[in-house]
């Protein structure tokens, strides 16, 4: 058995001296005074003087190695003893050959899949504890608020989705009404309106058709110019008669 060793390192590549040593006093503060995190590079010691890390190159493997606890990217912060692995060098070794094909370089992510994700597989795969909380927890803590940003913006499209589909059917609904409305039987409220549905006039029509054309009011026989005709009765016919006895007897 041997041990499993973390080095971790205060970031300091940013090409700015300000931003860097901003950065150590974040570290300080936040891991040193309250113990919550900060921002940490990570790599992994097991078997030899060299220790493994992860981190991104446009091609080939993002894992790589170089002597313990001397990367000249960051600033070496401590050393913590994970625990011991019980498989050998040459298991070890496989293990490192998976993770270099499994991640990529492009693969890299500064919140999703960072040298520390990278610790934190090799040491489960080795058998030993993962790291400690405050190491990555400003990474995954910017991870879980994309993640519930992406979750509340899915969940707005979803909502507005379903209410266009919603407005959709009942639009459908209210327009199926309408042509009911417009072509179902007439009520008596609107039989009695001036030139009723086209259903009634169509009925009427039929009806004087079959009935014959009989005026049933004083306007049907009207004139074209308004006025309305004398109608011919048989009292006028007794009243000519008489006129015409009554002239012959003078003579």
């Amino acid at each position: 058995m041997t041990d499993v060793m973390l080095h971790i390192y205060d970031v300091t590549n940013s090409g700015s001296e300000k931003t860097n040593s901003t950065i150590v006093q974040i570290n300080k503060i936040f891991k040193d005074g309250i113990g919550l995190g900060g921002i940490f590079h990570s790599a992994v010691q097991v078997y030899g003087e060299e220790e493994w890390s992860f981190g991104y190159c446009e091609q080939g493997t993002g894992v790589f190695s170089c002597p313990s606890g001397k990367n000249p990217m960051y600033t070496y912060r401590e050393c913590i003893i994970l625990g011991k692995t019980s498989f050998s060098i040459f298991k070890v070794n496989q293990i490192l050959r998976e993770l270099s094909r499994e991640r990529p370089g492009s693969s890299y992510d500064l919140l999703s899949k960072n040298c520390n994700h990278f610790c934190d597989e090799f040491c489960e795969r080795l058998g030993v504890p993962k790291l400690p909380g405050w190491v990555n927890r400003f990474a995954n803590a910017g991870d879980t608020a994309m993640e519930v940003a992406g979750n509340t913006a899915l969940r707005f499209r979803q909502a507005k989705t379903e209410i266009v589909s919603a407005s959709k059917v009942a639009y459908r609904f209210l327009v199926g009404v309408t042509n009911n409305v417009k072509t179902g039987p007439e009520s008596p409220n609107n039989s009695n309106r001036g030139g009723g549905s086209p259903r009634f006039q169509a009925s009427w029509l039929k009806n004087i058709i079959t009935n014959g054309a009989k005026p049933s009011t004083s306007s049907e026989g009207e004139s074209q110019n308004g006025v309305v005709p004398l109608q011919h009765t048989r009292e006028d016919d007794d009243n000519k008669a008489l006129l015409r006895s009554s002239s012959s007897h003078d003579s």
